[in-house]
């Protein structure tokens, strides 16, 4: 893609983006952003101006009349200001306002129909555009949001790693998911990241120690809402901080650097690397010889009648090696998607081997 730095991300890391989760009023979104701006950390200003909620009747906003908030907001505070914009009409009437930067939310990015007509809102402006992850964890769909932006002539563009729906209890709002935002940077690496731990924690009681690992990964920075009453907030208010509280998160990050000029200190990293590697070889060899057993399995089961699946078989497995791996030192939450990736893998073996005629008479 042919995309161009953002300057503000050229000369400072990480960059600090915070304020209200929504413009409620205009006292409430002005005196947030002073007191926001008042910590000297942070380098964006943020606000909800729409907000697409998940069911009816919840707040979604105060629409147009708070860019007005946020035009004073940056002539008050001389900090960048930044809103989500999800249609057409979003994207006109932020930019008539002045707004410098424009994201694109999670339920957005999740439909090429709307991220399409933001892009051709777009078309030749010169605006600087994070684009969230899709709630589900499809990367492509993010790949796609961010290539048919930049195919529209948008070529200062960053993303925002906010967590993805999962089913079932968890200590998360939104499962972080970091691999796939790894993939992410992997792919794009001319292109900033930022985290939003306010929305993976949905809590923010695990807005530092989330915020502090995204830094640990070498994220460009950090998404932050802040309220200046956050138990009162008109939205998500159990995960808004207060500025004090914001300032002092701040303060306190520790920030490391991706690489120092020290010989002996690569040397050691580089000899654990190998380390690593090895064992990671020998790992592949041992999945690759228990598919084999697996296709042996399945010759047995096709020769018998039996089904794939074994309930009763799998439910033991999962007990066993889970109470192996916490011995280990490994979380039982990395267990289960570790065995259930290879009981994916091991049914798709099997299948094809119960299949094999079948295919073949085809």
């Amino acid at each position: 893609m042919n995309t161009q730095p953002i300057e503000l991300f050229k000369s400072k890391r990480p960059v600090i983006v915070s304020g209200p989760c929504s413009a409620e009023t205009e006292e409430q979104t002005l005196e947030t952003c002073r007191r926001v701006a008042a910590t000297g950390k942070v380098d964006i200003l943020r606000a909800g101006i729409w907000k697409p909620r998940t069911r009816p009747n919840s707040f979604e906003g105060v629409g147009t009349e708070g860019l007005k908030w946020m035009k004073k907001a940056k002539e008050e505070t001389g900090l960048l200001t930044s809103v989500e914009v999800a249609n057409f009409n979003h994207v006109f009437e932020a930019l008539k306002a002045e707004i410098d930067i424009l994201w694109i939310g999670a339920r957005t990015t999740v439909n090429p129909f709307s991220v399409q007509e933001i892009a051709n809102a777009l078309e030749g402006t010169n605006a600087i555009v994070f684009v969230k992850n899709p709630i589900n964890p499809d990367i492509e769909l993010w790949t796609g949001a961010l290539e048919r932006l930049n195919k529209a002539g948008i070529t200062k563009l960053g993303m925002i790693h906010r967590g993805f729906a999962q089913h079932g209890s968890s200590i998360y709002r939104n499962e972080p998911r970091w691999q796939l935002a790894v993939e992410m940077k992997l792919r794009f690496p001319g292109i900033p990241m930022l985290c939003d731990p306010s929305h993976i924690a949905g809590n923010r009681e695990l807005i530092r120690p989330i915020s502090q690992q995204a830094l640990d990964m070498n994220y460009e920075g950090l998404m932050i809402e802040s309220h200046i009453d956050p138990d009162n907030a008109w939205s998500d208010k159990k995960q808004q901080v207060t500025p004090d509280a914001l300032g002092d998160m701040l303060d306190h990050f520790t920030i490391r650097r991706p690489s120092v000029p020290d010989a002996e200190l690569n040397e050691k990293l580089n000899r654990l690397r190998r380390q690593i590697d090895m064992v990671d070889d020998e790992l592949i060899e041992l999945l690759g010889k228990r598919m084999k057993i697996a296709e042996d399995i399945g010759e047995v089961k096709k020769e018998k009648g039996v089904t794939i699946l074994q309930t009763n078989r799998w439910e033991e497995i999962i007990e066993k090696t889970s109470a192996k791996g916490n011995m280990q030192g490994l979380s039982e939450r990395f267990m289960i998607r570790y065995l259930n990736a290879i009981h994916q893998e091991s049914i798709d073996h099997q299948n094809e081997v119960m299949n094999q005629a079948d295919m073949e008479q085809k």
